[in-house]
């Protein structure tokens, strides 16, 4: 099994802002903590259900196959997630923010003392279409990583963005406005809220 690192996963910092959240869940057996990290590897790599998972007013988020690959329910490096965000979408997108599963590492091993699963997303233009604009509120360089470990009895869900800048230099001066408005929300940490209810629902109880 391949180690996973922190630096793999997590694109250097170069411009833009800089997130990193993260929340714990502290169980009373190793076996319970096993127990809500399958869980929370479960839920992480089933984007259908974080709409359920961040609250009513966030957005919603479909797992798309790529080109080629039978539909399934869990995320795989190289699907593609398109995100329906409230309020107009991109034209580009045909109304939908899209990014790139662009790598998944899975370390799970519940009788080990420690074990983790971490996924990490960057926005990209639309796969299902012709148009080679990134589809996104943010520039391809914007990067999203989701980390959930446990150690011993501990679960720990964490988020983190890196080089997060306004999407406003596309072929569409229409795209270029809606994403300057999207972007100054989410800068003004918007979506911070919206990725902290996300990975507490991660960890929550059934």
């Amino acid at each position: 099994m391949n180690t996973l690192t922190m630096t793999e996963l997590i694109p250097e910092q170069i411009s833009g802002k800089k997130v990193d959240l993260s929340h714990t869940a502290e169980l009373a057996t190793q076996e319970e903590a096993a127990a809500c990290f399958a869980r929370a590897r479960m839920r992480m790599l089933d984007p259908g259900t974080w709409h359920e998972l961040s609250g009513a007013l966030s957005a919603e988020f479909i797992l798309v196959p790529q080109t080629g690959t039978p539909p399934h329910q869990w995320a795989q490096t190289h699907d593609h997630i398109k995100i329906d965000i409230p309020g107009p979408g991109p034209s580009s997108g045909k109304g939908y923010d899209w990014v790139l599963i662009e790598l998944i590492k899975d370390e799970t091993d519940a009788i080990a003392p420690s074990e983790r699963v971490g996924m990490r997303l960057s926005p990209c233009s639309d796969p299902t279409g012709k148009d080679t604009d990134t589809a996104h509120f943010f520039t391809g360089q914007a990067s999203s990583t989701f980390v959930i470990t446990r150690n011993g009895n501990k679960v720990v869900a964490q988020y983190h963005g890196r080089n997060e800048m306004p999407n406003i230099k596309t072929t569409r001066t229409v795209d270029n406005i809606r994403n300057a408005i999207v972007a100054s929300g989410a800068l003004a940490s918007l979506s911070e809220m919206q990725w902290m209810s996300l990975i507490k629902g991660f960890l929550k109880n059934e």
